[in-house]
């Protein structure tokens, strides 16, 4: 078998999980410009009072889709950033649900049911990278 196999062999292997990095990466991307360029209307949309927290998420979000779509686009996925990417996903899954929880923001209804429909987004894109990581091996 030669090296050219062998990529092959490994890109089909991870498709699911180059797939699902790269909706990641779309769907995190795609949040941060709306939360960029709508940072005010989302501040009084949500009930969060400082458009800054939505300038700073979007530019976190973006870089986030940047470095989901390096991840993605290497030959060899490494399996180390593979579990961040998930880790970070849980993350942001846990915190969503501590803040809706514990009313530690004070949010509109539409603030707080957008807060969870991202969350069950996020949830979704890390149980699809885990399933694809497991195809691994």
């Amino acid at each position: 078998m030669n090296s050219t196999q062998s990529i092959r062999e490994t890109r089909q292997e991870s498709n699911l999980l180059r797939i699902a990095l790269r909706g990641n990466a779309l769907f995190s991307g795609l949040s941060g410009l709306i939360a960029l360029i709508a940072a005010q209307s989302l501040a009084t949309f949500t009930g969060i009072q400082e458009p800054l927290v939505f300038v700073v998420l979007g530019v976190v979000l973006i870089l986030f889709a940047v470095d989901l779509v390096w991840i993605s686009a290497r030959d060899s996925i490494d399996r180390r950033f593979a579990w961040l990417v998930i880790f970070l996903d849980v993350a942001w899954v846990a915190g969503s649900a501590i803040i809706l929880i514990f009313d530690l923001v004070p949010l509109t209804v539409a603030g707080r049911w957008i807060i969870a429909l991202l969350a069950e987004a996020v949830a979704i894109f890390a149980i699809i990278q885990y399933l694809g990581l497991r195809r691994l091996g």
